[in-house]
């Protein structure tokens, strides 16, 4: 297993093409605005050194027997699903950000069943590539982005009915070697902090789709690819040489928009390619496990935000309020359910024909359903503890100017036991989450990160059972089936 700066340093031997404000990035493991992201991936790195954290952090690979970090596992029981929660708990209480690897954990583990039942019903031998690919990443402790949200242009129109059909990543050349892909994955979640890709299809395809039907593994900085970097509310802040003012000045998170400008991909690496009628499979999959993912590290983040939100009620002097300690217990009380699902669905996953373990689909996708709930009911109520001061109070260069730093020390101060600095950081801390950078992660991702609120609904009534609810109605009723 790497250690956290054998990492900074393989992240250092890329060669990416990285856009950021419309300029080149020379070195991202360096730049002061996507560091803080690198920095989240780290943690994955260092805890998994931590004998601390040895139990939740490691597991033991069924393919070579060694200790490799969950992060490259594929679930070997229903306790591998829930420790992998609980990890991701423990991450978002460590980072108060995203940690960007569980996309690539959940794409594994779900390449990795589709594939086994795909080569059962074709005949061909996409698993063997995809378990020699997953091996390496193993040996390797690689960090894989899990590639499956494309741009997708007009919604109304199928892949390849689209004016633009690079508006969904498709193959464009078979050769006798591999393939050539053309388009873009978009919302691509630490893709910068990644050694590779691994590339699903967004939708179920049809048969007229199926160039679209493509699964992939890539180097991040294969020759064609290139990524834009995005923009977070308040990213700036880190340009500017303080601390206070970013609310969270070590850890954050990042996403880009992931262009293939016609890059070729051996076919060892090709564990899709045209079968359209596994495409479904692919993406429920992913989807489910994923789903299943944000009710741990959305919990991790809420409870950094709990416990900030306290901290800003104690040094206001309202904490003994009891509309305020009310409002706390509602917010643990929310963020406690996010991680029952979570478990829940975990604790009820089962085994699929290639032998890991998959999470309870419909439990996965009601914890989802709360997350896209939950988290703005908890920042809601964070916000209202605060009070206006979050959004209001001067910058850090104003508290640390020679003649105006007193004055906002002494308007500025709550509780006289506190200093106003320390006040300023906790509010600083809140504003972090609920409304700057990692309210990517905390709020817009939980709505439509792992599929927007819809498509959960989508599965819940497919998933559901209602005609069997019905029946055990009828059966109490005493109306005999017709």
């Amino acid at each position: 297993m790497k250690t956290a700066q054998q990492y900074e340093e393989s992240l250092r031997k890329l060669n990416l093409k990285v856009y950021l404000q419309g300029e080149l990035v020379k070195s991202p493991v360096d730049n002061p605005i996507i560091r803080p992201s690198m920095n989240s991936v780290k943690m994955t790195y260092e805890l998994a050194q931590d004998p601390q954290y040895e139990e939740l952090m490691t597991a033991t690979s069924h393919l070579t027997g060694k200790k490799i970090n969950r992060f490259c596992h594929l679930h070997q029981s229903a306790d591998d699903l829930v420790k992998k929660v609980k990890m991701q708990r423990l991450l978002g209480q460590k980072t108060a950000a995203c940690f960007q690897r569980c996309v690539g954990m959940d794409a594994i583990n779900a390449v990795d069943s589709t594939t086994f039942e795909m080569d059962q019903k074709l005949g061909t031998d996409y698993h063997a590539r995809f378990t020699k690919f997953l091996l390496k990443m193993q040996e390797e402790d690689w960090t894989v982005d899990g590639a499956m949200t494309d741009p997708k242009g007009d919604r109304g129109l199928s892949p390849s009915k689209q004016v633009d059909p690079d508006l969904f990543v498709h193959v464009v050349e078979k050769r006798a070697d591999g393939i050539v892909v053309s388009g873009a994955k978009a919302h691509q979640t630490g893709a910068i902090n990644s050694h590779w890709i691994l590339v699903m299809p967004t939708i179920s395809m049809a048969k007229e789709d199926a160039d679209y039907a493509v699964s992939f593994s890539a180097p991040a900085d294969a020759e064609g690819i290139f990524y834009i970097y995005g923009r977070q509310s308040c990213d700036t802040r880190k340009l500017e040489g303080g601390d206070i003012d970013v609310g969270n000045k070590q850890f954050g998170g990042h996403e880009a928009l992931m262009v293939f400008d016609n890059v070729f991909i051996p076919w060892e690496n090709v564990f899709m390619c045209g079968e359209y009628e596994f495409s479904g499979m692919l993406v429920e999959r992913f989807a489910g496990y994923h789903r299943q993912s944000y009710g741990g590290c959305k919990v991790g983040v809420g409870d950094v935000l709990i416990g900030a939100t306290a901290l800003a009620a104690d040094y206001n002097g309202a904490a003994k309020a009891s509309h305020v300690k009310d409002k706390l217990i509602e917010m643990m009380h929310l963020n406690e359910t996010l991680y029952a699902c979570g478990i829940a669905c975990s604790a009820e996953g089962h085994k699929t024909a290639s032998g890991n373990y998959i999470i309870d689909l419909l439990l996965a996708n009601v914890c989802k359903q709360n997350v896209t709930r939950f988290p703005y009911e908890i920042a809601r109520l964070a916000e209202d503890i605060a009070g206006g001061l979050m959004v209001t109070m001067p910058s850090e260069k104003d508290l640390r100017h020679p003649e105006i730093g007193k004055v906002v020390e002494k308007y500025f101060r709550g509780v006289a036991a506190v200093s106003t600095e320390n006040r300023m950081r906790i509010l600083r801390l809140i504003e972090n989450i609920t409304l700057g950078t990692a309210a990517v992660g905390y709020r817009t991702e939980s709505m439509h990160g792992a599929g927007s609120p819809q498509a959960q609904r989508i599965m819940i009534a497919r998933q559901g059972n209602l005609e069997n609810k019905k029946a055990l109605a009828k059966a109490i009723a005493g109306i005999e089936q017709k």
